[in-house]
């Protein structure tokens, strides 16, 4: 056997080519060409090259070694666990038997807890009889036992509160209520898997809701009698289209309303910066002055762009514009099987790096407005505390939407990133050399069961009702991958380990500090946010020594950002905290802010001109004499990508 063959990098390249996952031809570091269509000037859309490869150790260190340090034996059991996934929608088997293991053990140990559920059971069986003995009796409705959780609006219709629908509810909740009991407060039990458990018995119970079931469910009956059946004609017909859909991979219905460039994405600019990673829009000026300072948007890359590019009347982009500003956007290549080498730096330095670059190319002499947009803004974080190193720092201010920087309470995601999980992740990744959009949207969706997976099925199956399509909806649908590199070091060292706020993450082999950055932050959270919760996107005032203006928003991660002037029933708060000021926290803040009706764009902008300049002359579309020049129209070729 010869030195190379003994290679361990050669062996799992060979058992991968030998069972047909990856691209053997993706390397660490290697360019993939991407020459997209309309490549006006003829550029190299690949010009910049990746970064270096690592060493074997640095590898180990992010925990990305599958494809620079494992062996045959670690392929075999990637395709293991990559197997298994199918079965499982991608959670770790092991994750949730090593929770559940944690409580039984304890449990058992615990018998003064299981005297105290002998009681509560007790309790509860005489609530729900005393609740019975009063409905029975009574000719008004009986006032209820328990009452649903204030974000629980499944038995809020009236004909709950008839017989015999609410003694069914009510069975329901008083179970719900038990189950809870049961997997929380029990000693011993780590606080990770009471949570874990708490998420898995919510979902089961939900899957038994007395909503979810035709027979238990007050409402579906009386529409079934009085459409004479029809709504469940319609509901199997919306289910045999859905699953053509799904097996087909096609839009869903409605989508085809919506398309970049004729409906949505239709603001007027030019892409002026091509690499194999993005593309940097830069906006057609809508008034006769600007302020000098340009807008950077950097979206995040696990969506397309254009949800800050919507329909005319909801474009933050277009709002940007009509304010006076010079806004450029990046929009990121869909990835595939070819770039699941991409690493967290490589975004940093094809992304954000290359836009400033291009931005101070064509607009020489001119501070930088930089906005980040949920993943878009931790990066961009992270970019200008790299800058902050050095003397010539870009920036005018930085706007951080919905975007963490420390994440030791990013919400209920903490439940599916472990080691356990994120072991069993990666061998997903591995085998495809990315996340799919589905596997993500999965995830979202257990999140929020209720409101994203079992009303849906409810309205669209039982009801046979279709929610009409909107611009929201429709970009919501059309979904990017995450390559297998640049997403496990997200997620391992950010999210697991918190590298950034802890001061361990490394640009350029050293740690940046968020304390470096000296550009003032506006940071915007929204209420309902269950992706990037607002009390974590508050700790950026803890984490930076420069003036930080926290906003509040009404909505969740994506409705609460898309909040135009205008929209009803919006409101937000705003305060700034000065640089010396001392800490309040979240819930004082909360008390002490006042709410204001409106949209937060309106403060947002005002915000920015009290940091920009005179109004000048629009400047030009690129910069063709320095190496910029126009090459098509917005929204561009990569948001086509699917």
């Amino acid at each position: 056997m010869d030195e190379k063959s003994k290679d361990p990098v050669v062996t799992l390249h060979k058992v991968r080519d030998e069972i047909g996952f990856g691209n053997a031809g993706a390397r660490r570091g290697a360019v993939q060409p991407q020459t997209p269509a309309n490549d006006a000037d003829g550029r190299d859309p690949t010009a910049t090259t990746l970064t270096k490869p690592k060493a074997v150790g640095q590898a180990q260190q992010t925990g990305l070694g599958a494809d620079a340090v494992s062996t045959g034996h670690e392929a075999l059991d990637h395709v293991m666990h990559a197997s298994l996934a199918r079965f499982t929608h991608g959670l770790s088997p092991t994750a949730l038997m090593g929770a559940w293991f944690d409580w039984a053990t304890h449990i058992v140990a615990a018998p003064g807890k299981r005297l105290q559920l002998v009681d509560k059971a007790a309790d509860k069986v005489r609530r729900q009889a005393m609740f019975a003995i009063k409905c029975a009796s009574l000719t008004d409705t009986a006032k209820p036992c328990i009452e649903p959780l204030p974000q629980d609006n499944r038995f809020s219709a009236d004909a709950w509160q008839t017989k015999p629908f609410n003694m069914i509810y009510q069975g329901f909740l008083l179970q719900q209520q038990w189950w809870h009991n049961a997997v929380t407060g029990v000693p011993g039990v780590t606080a990770e898997h009471e949570r874990q458990l708490q998420f898995l018995t919510r979902q089961l119970l939900d899957t038994v809701s007395p909503s979810n079931f035709l027979p238990t469910n007050p409402e579906l009956l009386q529409k079934t009698r009085d459409e004479a059946g029809m709504n469940l004609v319609r509901g199997t017909q919306n289910f045999l289209k859905d699953m053509q859909e799904m097996m087909t991979n096609a839009s869903p219905e409605g989508a085809e309303e919506f398309l970049p460039g004729r409906d949505v994405a239709v603001t007027k600019g030019k892409v002026v910066y091509r690499n194999r990673l993005i593309e940097l829009i830069q906006y057609a000026p809508l008034t006769k002055t600007v302020h000098p300072e340009p807008i950077l948007i950097v979206p995040a890359w696990i969506m397309k762009y254009y949800i800050l590019d919507l329909s005319p009347q909801n474009s933050l982009v277009k709002y940007l514009v009509g304010q006076g500003y010079t806004v450029f956007m990046i929009s990121w290549k869909n990835p595939d099987a070819s770039d699941r080498d991409l690493t967290m730096e490589d975004y940093r330095q094809l992304g954000v790096m290359a836009a400033l670059d291009a931005i101070k190319a064509s607009i020489p002499g001119q501070k930088i407005h930089a906005a980040g947009y949920c993943l878009g803004g931790t990066l961009l974080a992270i970019a200008a505390a790299a800058i902050a190193r050095g003397e010539d720092d870009p920036f005018a201010s930085l706007t951080l939407l919905a975007s963490q920087v420390d994440f030791t309470e990013p919400g209920e995601l903490q439940l599916f990133i472990n080691d356990s999980q994120l072991s069993f992740l990666d061998s997903i990744m591995w085998k495809q050399g990315y996340l799919d959009t589905t596997q993500m949207a999965g995830a979202f969706q257990m999140l929020r069961s209720n409101d994203l997976l079992w009303s849906r099925v409810i309205r669209n199956y039982l009801k046979g009702e279709r929610r009409s399509m909107n611009d929201l909806m429709a970009w919501n649908a059309d979904g990017t991958r995450m390559p297998y590199a640049m997403h496990s070091q997200y997620l391992r060292q950010l999210y697991l380990n918190n590298d950034l706020a802890e001061g361990r993450f490394e640009v350029d082999g050293r740690p940046v500090a968020l304390s470096d950055i000296r550009a003032p932050i506006f940071a915007v959270g929204t209420v309902k946010d269950h992706v990037a919760p607002w009390r974590s996107v508050f700790k950026v005032q803890t984490l930076t020594d420069v003036d930080v203006t926290f906003a509040l928003t009404s909505g969740g991660h994506n409705a609460g950002i898309v909040s135009e002037p205008g929209h009803p029933r919006r409101s937000y708060r705003v305060r700034t905290k000065r640089a010396m000021d001392r800490h309040v926290d979240p819930q004082t803040w909360l008390a002490e802010t006042d709410t204001q009706d409106g949209s937060w764009w309106e403060a947002w902008v005002t915000w920015l001109d009290g940091r920009s300049r005179k109004l000048t002359a629009p400047p030009a579309m690129g910069n063709a004499k320095a190496g910029y020049p126009t090459i098509t129209d917005a929204p561009g070729t990569y948001v086509f990508q699917k």
